[in-house]
């Protein structure tokens, strides 16, 4: 009897976890995908997140100050890309900050963001988890509305001048050249 309740408490958790995953699929599907635009010269929209160490953070108001590079990944499959823009600028030595900003538009994700952010601490290392904000739902709307979300496996990488201002942008992959245009980029803003 006891193995009975086991394997059916088992098999509901597995049914939920299925319905969660599909309502997540949906509602990011039915918001539509918004068309792709380049925000170079326009104010970051201020937006509430948390790192994935628990801070509240606010954008870009918390990093105001020197260049800071945001990469924003709005799918799961958007992290391969924002890992080798990663590598890359650890590897040029580019003088800026840089934070991951997964953002997760619709409300399903953000009723269960406490489960997806404990997923993420899962695979990335702590040292590396005050650099990683998550924004959800109508926060993460902000910045879609900015950079569009068609081609969404494709991260959003943006250079922030020291008052929150778009002063790069670029959303069609990883690019070495576009890499070497960005580390430029932080350079001649840091000498100013």
């Amino acid at each position: 009897m006891k193995h009975t309740l086991t394997k059916k408490r088992g098999i509901l958790v597995v049914a939920a976890a299925m319905l969660i995953g599909v309502a997540v699929f949906a509602m990011h599907g039915c918001a539509g995908s918004r068309p792709n635009s380049d925000p170079t010269g326009s104010d970051f929209p201020t937006v509430k997140g948390r790192a994935l160490d628990g801070t509240e953070r606010t954008l870009p108001q918390d990093v105001i100050g020197p260049p800071v590079v945001l990469i924003v990944g709005y799918v799961q499959g958007a992290q391969f890309d924002v890992d080798r823009w990663i590598v890359g600028l650890l590897q040029t030595k580019t003088p800026a900050r840089i934070l991951e900003v997964p953002t997760i538009d619709g409300l399903v994700p953000t009723w269960i963001s406490s489960w997806i952010d404990e997923g993420m601490r899962g695979g990335i290392p702590s040292e590396d988890w005050p650099s990683v904000v998550t924004v959800y739902g109508d926060q993460a709307s902000r910045i879609v509305a900015i950079t569009g979300d068609e081609r969404p496996r494709n991260a959003r990488v943006l250079l922030l001048d020291g008052g929150g201002r778009v002063t790069w942008f670029h959303d069609r992959g990883f690019s070495p050249a576009r890499l070497l245009a960005l580390d430029e980029a932080v350079r001649a803003a840091n000498s100013r």
